[in-house]
Order: C-alpha cells, then sequence, then structure tokens
C-alpha cells in the first residue's frame, strides 16, 4: 500500500530544463511518476525572480527537487531558499531535496535552511559537473580546438550529471534517503588540463589548454558579451572553489544508490557517440 501511495505523490522539478533537473524530470516520467517541471515555460510558468509565481507551481506537491539558478553562491540565495522552504511547507510539502556545490560556504547556508525547515530533507552536494564540457560554456572553445581557463593543476572528482540526477531520483521516490548529505563527486581526480586531454584522445583531435589569468579570462567573457553576473559567478568558482579545496573523493553515490559513480571515460565515451563535439560543416 505504502508504494501505490508514494506513487501518486506529485514531484516539484525547479530547474526542471537545466543539466539535473531535465534528467530527473526524464527518469522519473521513465518510472511513471507523476511530475511537474518548474521553469519560465511550463504549463505553470515558475520564475526564482517572481515570487508570485511559487505558490500556484507548489498547490498538490508533496517533494520538491530544488536545483537553484544560476548558483547557491549568488547573493540572495539564502533568503529565496528559506522563502522557498517556507512557502513549500505551507503548501504540504513534505520532502525537500536540495543540490548543492560542493566546497561553497554559501550553498552551505543555502543547506542548513534546508535541513531546519522542519519537514525531510535530503542535500546533493556535488563537485563539478562532466556535462560543463559538453553542455555547458567549455562546449564551444572544444569545438574551437583551444580552451582558455582560468584555472591551473588544481584537481577535481568530476562528477557526472546523470549519477546527481539518479541519485535525487532514488531520494524522491524511495525510503532511506531523508536527513542524508551525500558528498556526489567521481571516482578520480582530473585537472582540466587531464580532461581536455582526454576528450581530445578520444576524438582524435588535438584540443589546445591554456592557463590564462583571471583579468585575461574576465575580458574574453566581456568579449562575447557574457551577463557580468555571470561573470562574477565563473570568476567566484575558479578563484575560490578551484583552490584544491575539493580535490578529494567522496562516497555519496555508492551510499546512496550501492553502485560506483561513473568514470570520466566513460562519460566521453557516450559524449563522443551522440556527436556532441564534432564540428558542424
Amino acid at each position: 500500500m505504502k508504494n501505490q501511495e508514494n506513487n501518486k505523490k506529485q514531484i516539484l522539478v525547479l530547474g526542471g530544463t537545466g543539466k539535473t533537473g531535465s534528467r530527473v524530470v526524464s527518469k522519473l516520467q521513465q518510472l511513471g511518476r507523476p511530475v511537474r517541471v518548474g521553469s519560465r515555460n511550463a504549463a505553470i510558468p515558475f520564475d526564482w525572480n517572481d515570487q508570485s509565481t511559487w505558490g500556484p507551481v507548489l498547490q498538490g506537491i508533496d517533494s520538491v527537487y530544488i536545483a537553484y539558478q544560476p548558483d547557491l553562491a549568488v547573493p540572495g540565495a539564502t533568503d529565496t531558499i528559506r522563502n522557498l522552504a517556507k512557502l513549500s511547507i505551507a503548501n504540504g510539502v513534505s520532502h525537500l531535496v536540495l543540490l548543492s556545490g560542493r566546497g561553497e560556504e554559501e550553498a552551505q547556508a543555502c543547506e542548513k535552511i534546508v535541513m531546519n525547515a522542519g519537514v525531510n530533507w535530503t542535500i546533493l552536494r556535488a563537485s563539478w559537473f562532466n556535462q560543463n564540457f559538453s553542455e555547458g560554456y567549455l562546449l564551444d572553445p572544444i569545438l574551437y580546438g583551444q580552451v582558455d581557463l582560468a584555472v591551473g593543476d588544481v584537481p577535481e572528482p568530476f562528477i557526472d550529471a546523470d549519477d546527481i540526477a539518479d541519485v535525487a531520483v532514488a531520494a524522491l521516490t524511495t525510503d532511506g534517503h531523508a536527513g542524508q548529505l551525500y558528498e556526489l563527486t567521481g571516482p578520480r581526480l582530473l585537472t582540466f588540463h587531464d580532461a581536455i586531454q582526454e576528450i581530445a584522445t578520444a576524438l582524435g583531435t588535438p584540443v589546445q589548454y591554456n592557463q590564462i589569468s583571471m583579468d585575461d579570462y574576465k575580458a574574453m567573457m566581456r568579449e562575447y558579451q557574457i551577463p557580468d553576473d555571470y561573470i562574477w559567478l565563473i570568476s567566484y568558482l575558479f578563484t575560490e572553489v578551484l583552490d584544491g579545496r575539493n580535490a578529494s573523493l567522496a562516497d555519496g553515490v555508492e551510499r546512496a544508490l550501492g553502485r560506483k559513480p561513473t568514470d570520466f571515460s566513460e562519460y566521453v565515451r557516450k559524449a563522443v557517440a551522440t556527436g556532441v563535439w564534432q564540428v558542424k560543416a
């Protein structure tokens, strides 16, 4: 009876069109779970910057996956998460699953807000996504054959977005994950240079990696008309978070799912097969 009741409970995925959220939505749909996508273009629109949209999307919802945009590190995120948690509880939500950032003090402040909200919670504290190389800001430089970044030989345990989504879906649909903080990393450490070289080797095409200064990187982003708030965020992540504090592995994926996390090489193999890194004629 309990499983039948769980199958009927509606799940809201905030950031439902993003890297992890879209995967969470897809996996829930494959399981036949009732899911509502939280995005500006959804049937019931949701906008982080317009709190008048929050109430309607939370009606009838039992569990919420929270992938805050652009990042929990940005100013004002704690107030936003606090207000969302209060409104969620007022609407009868019983479980909050928060995607957090590893090594980000501001994100950990948001974690505490969710932990102390008064309902079941699960925290997914993730490292840098594999998919930034194929679905994010590093895709175009790889296609161009030259990646310029303001980061040196700092190792990072890159995590696959599908692993994050699998943990999220487990937390949202099965027992045993309430009150758990999962640190999610891949199974090994790589520098950005290492990662780019793995991709280049798999493609059979040279991709040059250059470490540049943060000032030069900011100038390059402005040249490409990147918004100032995004430039601030990237600068913060590269200077504060990528300082070696995350150069260690964690067992969150294995604890949550009972399996090893996806290796970066496996991610590269699958991405190559999709043709995402093939230069379009």
